[in-house]
Formats: structure tokens, C-alpha cells, sequence
């Protein structure tokens, strides 16, 4: 959605000048011949920024500024000043103003003023959500993001963690799943017990049985004295089983009935143990192709498919890279000890134009990478790796992050020309939609359905 602009001012034409100059550089603009006007206009045209002259008749432009923060209005004011009356440019921003442009004025320093403006206001939005973030930080704990996506599986951890349902986690290497079940136990009423976590690949298959449900002493040659298994260590508490893909066939019968009896029988005992635990299990696997072709149960699948819950991909969630960057700087510099205070715009555009195939654990890693290297107080493009400076292959970036869908694919690439297209013709949309070879109107309605507003 293109930034909205109220133009205020008394001299007719200085509201043309400014309205055909801003609208020419994608802005929605409209003009008011006084303060008072602008106020009328404040509420139906809700505006990012007004643009105000200082002197008026009537209420001034230092008025304005201060009845708009009064009315604790969102938009940005920068005011105007004939030479002479900087004094009351700058008394106008004591009244709330961010700057002034003195008149007469430049195209390029109005557009420069907008701009700087913008990029202000951007970065109080993203402080904000990072301050809401952090509050919610103690619930949800390393989970962190603004984007519908996000928000979405918050929302349902929020209402599922109360429950003691077994809940199967599925998302993408990197995505967050561990993270998913910690927050699932947090928030639920057995955050007071045991949380264990257990890799289901990462375990040798001789050895998984015995981790999970324990043995007694001289169950096999190396079994010196009993051992709870991790059901035990979990009882009345969470276990959380990831790669659960993984689990050999055999153990998915034990692991069935564990959960359809609450027991478990240790190596090398004849009697049932009762255990209370509540199952979180994650996959990177289909489940459901899995048991089409014969490699996981479908009985088991079908008791842990009680309440699913798919964590988005970073790629599908890009509204949350800048908040993820500022938490991961802020933790680096906290653990390393530098002092860097964040990213310059070039270096941003790159991280969120990259297509993340190893998702948020990739960007983790990328940042204290950049931390580590970077030779200024602020990253910039040389401390990023070569894949992100070099230009991206939507249909490569998309095969590997493991996506073989043509349908998605095929969005990845129109998103990343339309973008090339918008770049190469400064944001003409009627240029790049001839270089596109579609209609003005398609270009427009592609631009608003891949957020590039």
C-alpha cells in the first residue's frame, strides 16, 4: 500500500507542485488550504505524513503540530519555512514536527526529507514490536515475530497448551519446532515438571529403546545398574520427541502403546510402569506419505495427528526478518561483547530479498557470522556471505530449501522479477509492467498480492 501524504498550505501552487511531484513517485496524496481543513481530513484519509507550511491564516503550522499530537495522530509531520523563519520551524518541532523544509524548496531534498522520514518511522514500528516481543517473550520464549504467519501459530499454542493433547509439530529444517514445544509446555499447567527433549535420528537404534523407556540392571551386558528411561524423567511433565520420521518400526509399536496405556515397561522387566506425560512430536516428514508408503504406522500417525500445528518457513514470513535481526544482534552483543547497533539499509534489502532455505536457524547463524566479522558498528553488505550479495535464482533458492511444488515455485519467480522489473525502472510500475509484458493493472494487482506495496 502506497504511503498516504496530507499537503498543507495556503498557496495554491504550492499544493500542485508538491501533489503532481509526490503522486509521480507512487504516493497517495491529498491537499487541504489550511490547518483547520486538515483536520477535517485527518480521520477518513488517515495519513502517514503531512506536509505543512508554518505560516498560515488561522491556525499555523506549529498549531497543527501541536493539536496532531494532541489527538496522538500517527502521521509524521515535517513542516515548511520561507527563508527567514527557521526559528519557527524549528519552534515547530518542539510542537511535534520530525523536520522542516525550507521554501523555496528542492524536489529532490522534499523526497529526500519523505524518505528519511519513512525509514524513522519504520524503525519505531519495528522497536515497538520488538518491545511486545519481549513481553511476550516469558510466554512464548525464544519465539519471535509479527507477521500473520507467525502470530497464527501463537495464537494456537496459546489455546492448545492447556490441553494435555498430543500436538505434532511439522515445519522445515531450522524453522523453530523445539521452540514450538518448549512454549506449548511453558504456557501449560505442567511448566512446573520436567521438559525432555529427545532426537529421534540422533539416537544409534540399538540405543533408543533404552533411553526411552529405561532398563533394569542386567538386562544386557553394559546394564551395571537400572536406569529411568526418559517417559520416566518426564512424567507429569512434556516429552518431546522431534524427527519422529525417524523412529524405527518396532519402536513406533512400543511408542503406540505407551501413549494408548500410560505405561511403559523397562529392558528386562516383566511389569508395567504408569507414567503421566504429555507427547509433542516433530517432523521435517510428511507424515501421511510416510505411512502410504509403508515406512510409519498409521496407527501411530493417527494418535499423534490429534492437533497439528505447522510452523511457517522464514521465506513465508519476511515482515519478521528485521525483528529477528535486531533480537539476534542484541543477544550477540550481550554473549560476545560487541556493540553492534544494527543494519544499514543496503544489507537489509539483501537479508530480506534472500529466500532462507535453512530458515530462522540459518538467519541466527548468518548474524553472528556478520557480528563476528563486521569491522563497523553497523552491518553492511561486505560483512554478509557472497550467496546473499550474489543475485538469487528463485527456482535454485526454492529446490533447495527441499520446495518441489511448481505451483510455489512458480511464485517465487514472478515475486523476484517483478522486484528486478520495479529496481531496474526506479519504481515505474508503467515501465516495468511493459518490461514484464503484462498489463499496468496485472502489475498492479501482483504488487499488492506479493506485499511490495
Amino acid at each position: 500500500m502506497p504511503a498516504r501524504v496530507l499537503v498543507v498550505d495556503d498557496e495554491e501552487n504550492i499544493r500542485l507542485v508538491l501533489r503532481t511531484l509526490l503522486k509521480k513517485k507512487g504516493y497517495e496524496v491529498e491537499v487541504a488550504s489550511s490547518a483547520e481543513e486538515a483536520l477535517g481530513r485527518l480521520d477518513p484519509f488517515d495519513p502517514d505524513f503531512v506536509i505543512a507550511d508554518v505560516r498560515m491564516p488561522g491556525m499555523s503550522g506549529i498549531e497543527l503540530c501541536a493539536e496532531l499530537k494532541a489527538r496522538a495522530s500517527g502521521a509524521t509531520v515535517i513542516v515548511m519555512s520561507a527563508f527567514g523563519s527557521v526559528d519557527l520551524a524549528i519552534e515547530a518541532m518542539k510542537a511535534g514536527a520530525y523536520d522542516y523544509i525550507s521554501k523555496p524548496f528542492k524536489q529532490d531534498e522534499v523526497l529526500l526529507t519523505l524518505r528519511k522520514a519513512d525509514e524513522r518511522e519504520q524503525l519505531r514500528r519495528e522497536n515497538r514490536a520488538l518491545r511486545e516481543a519481549v513481553r511476550k517473550q516469558n510466554e512464548l520464549g525464544e519465539m519471535l515475530g509479527k507477521s500473520e504467519a507467525i502470530q497464527k501459530v501463537f495464537r494456537t499454542i496459546e489455546k492448545v497448551a492447556v490441553y494435555p493433547t498430543t500436538v505434532l509439530v511439522q515445519g522445515e529444517s531450522g524453522t523453530g519446532k523445539e521452540l514450538v514445544a518448549r512454549a506449548l509446555h511453558r504456557l501449560s499447567p505442567r511448566n512446573e515438571e520436567a521438559f525432555v527433549a529427545v532426537n529421534c535420528g540422533a539416537i544409534p537404534e540399538a540405543l533408543l529403546e533404552s533411553e526411552l523407556f529405561g532398563y533394569k540392571r542386567g538386562a544386557f551386558t553394559d546394564a551395571r545398574s537400572d536406569k529411568r528411561g526418559l517417559f520416566e524423567e518426564a512424567h507429569e511433565g512434556t516429552l518431546f520427541l522431534d524427527e519422529i520420521g525417524e523412529l524405527p518400526m518396532a519402536l513406533q509399536v512400543k511408542l503406540l502403546r505407551a501413549l494408548q496405556e500410560g505405561a511403559i515397561r523397562r529392558l528386562g522387566e516383566t511389569k508395567d510402569r504408569i507414567v503421566d506425560v504429555r507427547l509433542i512430536a516433530a517432523t521435517v516428514r510428511d507424515l501421511r506419505t510416510e505411512v502410504e508408503e509403508g515406512r510409519f504406522r498409521e496407527d501411530l500417525f493417527y494418535r499423534l495427528n490429534v492437533l497439528q500445528l505447522t510452523v511457517p518457513p522464514l521465506r513465508e514470513r519476511r515482515d519478521d526478518i528485521p525483528l529477528l535481526i535486531e533480537h539476534f544482534i542484541e543477544r550477540c552483543n550481550a554473549r560476545l561483547g560487541t556493540r553492534i547497533r544494527g543494519v544499514d539499509q543496503k544489507a537489509r534489502k539483501l537479508l530480506l530479498d534472500y529466500n532462507w532455505p535453512g530458515n530462522v536457524r540459518e538467519l541466527e547463524n548468518l548474524v553472528e557470522r556478520a557480528v563476528v566479522l563486521a569491522e563497523e558498528d553497523v552491518l553492511g553488505p561486505a560483512d554478509l556471505p557472497d550467496r546473499l550479495r550474489e543475485p538469487a535464482d528463485p527456482v535454485a533458492s526454492s529446490l533447495a530449501s527441499g520446495e518441489l511444488s511448481i505451483k510455489k515455485t512458480a511464485r517465487y519467480m514472478e515475486e523476484t522479477l517483478i522486484r528486478r522489473a520495479l529496481e531496474k525502472t526506479g519504481g515505474n510500475r508503467t515501465s516495468a509492467a511493459k518490461l514484464l509484458e503484462i498489463s499496468h493493472r496485472a502489475l498492479l494487482y501482483k504488487i499488492k498480492d506479493y506485499g511490495l506495496a
